[in-house]
């Protein structure tokens, strides 16, 4: 019932005007991105060719474009995630679907499986404007698929932070600023670690995007992803004790 949950929502978000407008206008900012970090690389590439180890296309191109693509996703996170649970307390049909015969646990990750495939298609089309490079350069593949893989835990934390802000509400348009407002948060945890002489500080830590920094060195250490998965986890448990409180409360 898990993948029957998800393709539903799959589906109502592709009916949805605003999920073809979100796709269109940031992989048209993506493209702009990209455009602009090519330009940079060629007028840098007569100096780079002088330089003993010097940064290739994938640290001046394909990183700077998925650190971009993350904060997008903080973004428009929220406008997709919003409407998932709450617009559900909206029209009525959540204690519907709390009463039926399924579990809470089965509604909470069909609904987070849901959103996260069509996330995935985001970082699908994402990842044709860096596969082009490969037909006339040579793309560091290693350091490609940890950005990339990086970036899908990021997306996965988070819908499952927008998941949990939508089960609060009844109001979409409150849980897209809740959902936004924790995001802003945990982004500037990260851009206050920085400033930090320890690098390993807890706000530095516990920034959601100070571990994808990580990934676009082409690192993969079980802390970053621990990290995420325990993000993921903690904010789907907490959604699944916000519904079986309801269906108690019922």
């Amino acid at each position: 019932m898990i993948f029957t949950i998800a393709t539903r929502e799959l589906r109502s978000l592709f009916l949805s005007p605003l999920a073809w407008v979100i796709l269109a206008v940031t992989q048209l900012l993506l493209a702009w991105v990209f455009l602009n970090a090519m330009d940079v690389f060629f007028s840098l590439q007569a100096k780079l060719a002088t330089i003993p180890n010097a940064p290739g296309v994938t640290d001046l191109v394909v990183s700077p474009l998925l650190e971009t693509a993350s904060i997008l996703l903080l973004i428009i996170s929220p406008l997709l995630t919003m409407r998932l649970l709450s617009e559900e307390r909206r029209n009525r049909t959540l204690d519907l679907l709390i009463a039926s015969p399924l579990s809470i646990t089965e509604i909470v990750l069909g609904k987070y499986l849901g959103i996260v495939l069509f996330m995935l298609l985001y970082i699908l089309m994402l990842s044709l404007m860096p596969l082009a490079l490969e037909t006339g350069t040579s793309l560091d593949i290693g350091k490609m698929l940890s950005g990339f893989f990086g970036l899908f835990l990021l997306l996965g934390a988070i819908c499952a932070a927008g998941l949990y802000m939508s089960s609060l509400t009844d109001n979409p348009v409150i849980a897209a600023i809740s959902s936004f407002g924790l995001l802003l948060l945990l982004w500037l945890m990260n851009n206050h670690g920085a400033t930090q002489a320890d690098a390993s500080s807890v706000l530095n830590y516990l920034a959601i995007t100070s571990h994808l920094s990580v990934f676009l060195r082409g690192l993969v250490r079980t802390a970053d992803i621990s990290y995420y998965l325990l993000f993921i986890v903690g904010f789907l448990v907490l959604t699944i004790r916000q519904l079986e409180t309801r269906r108690l409360q019922a």
